[in-house]
């Protein structure tokens, strides 16, 4: 099978190009630079030329905070682009896959979200997300859309990177401790994702790594997997004061018989810390 995966240069992207190649496909990565999908004439053209099957749409606006005060920008990717993706990819005949958010949720519902739970997103960001999907399934009635969590991987910013930057520079650090959630390795997700594109099993999945942590007990886990000298302190949401509420527990959950379940986070930390050990050895 020919999967076109866009944002192929990002953390999740590359990932899942080495994913979907490792099970035998031809995957065709493209980054931003090769293919700014709120371009309709220019993803016309790539899906035209390359006749892919399948389409992983990976290219996203990501910076939280920052669609506070860019909301159209981040609409403009997450959103309309997405539904020029997706409807490009059905009209030559190609199955979508949309990448969402745990952000979808406003966090107040107590439990671990399932897929059949009504999503209201809290923030800008969640809420490009949130019509992200719409569009994307509006547009291509074979679609999959992928909501996970806290994600973190060998390229790309993120927390467990952000957390040892800090711990390498202070000797203490204040972390959110009233936001709960799984973090998931893009490797994880990527092999998952991977495995889910070749079948039909069309519409909403959860898929995020096993188990659940604060952002504080995450990054204690961190320091103390990597052997960091680094006291955590705790933190309120109210305290630390960031532009884009968050929801409190996000937790995600799958009603589905044949969910994919992914490695307990604590697995995925390890390997990632062993990967950018070995990297900065090489």
């Amino acid at each position: 099978m020919r999967v076109l995966i866009t944002g192929a240069a990002g953390m999740l992207g590359s990932d899942v190009v080495a994913a979907i190649a490792a099970r035998g496909h031809d995957a065709i990565g493209l980054a931003r630079h090769e293919l700014e999908i709120t371009d309709s004439a220019a993803v016309e053209e790539a899906i035209a030329e390359l006749r892919p099957e399948a389409v992983v749409n990976c290219a996203a606006w990501t910076d939280v905070d920052g669609a506070e005060a860019n909301e159209r920008a981040a609409m403009a990717v997450n959103d309309t682009a997405a539904g020029i993706v997706s409807a490009t990819a059905a009209a030559h005949g190609a199955k979508i896959l949309y990448v969402s958010s745990d952000y979808v949720f406003d966090g107040t519902k107590g439990a671990a979200y399932v897929e059949s739970d009504i999503p209201a997103a809290l923030s800008a960001y969640g809420r490009s997300k949130q019509a992200g999907e719409t569009s994307t399934a509006i547009a291509n009635p074979r679609h999959f859309v992928v909501r996970s969590s806290w994600l973190f991987g060998q390229q790309g910013p993120h927390f467990a990177e952000t957390m040892l930057r800090i711990g390498a520079q202070q000797p203490e650090v204040i972390v959110v401790s009233d936001q709960v959630a799984s973090p998931t390795y893009t490797p994880h997700l990527a092999a998952a994702l991977a495995q889910l594109i070749e079948g039909d099993g069309y519409g909403i999945h959860h898929i995020a790594g096993s188990g659940r942590c604060s952002w504080f007990e995450y990054a204690q886990e961190i320091f103390d997997q990597e052997g960091v000298e680094c006291r955590v302190m705790a933190g309120s949401t109210e305290l630390l004061g960031r532009p884009a509420p968050r929801p409190a527990l996000s937790l995600l959950a799958s009603e589905r018989p044949d969910a994919i379940v992914l490695p307990d986070w604590h697995r995925g930390l390890s390997q990632y810390l062993a990967a950018r050990r070995a990297r900065a050895a090489a």
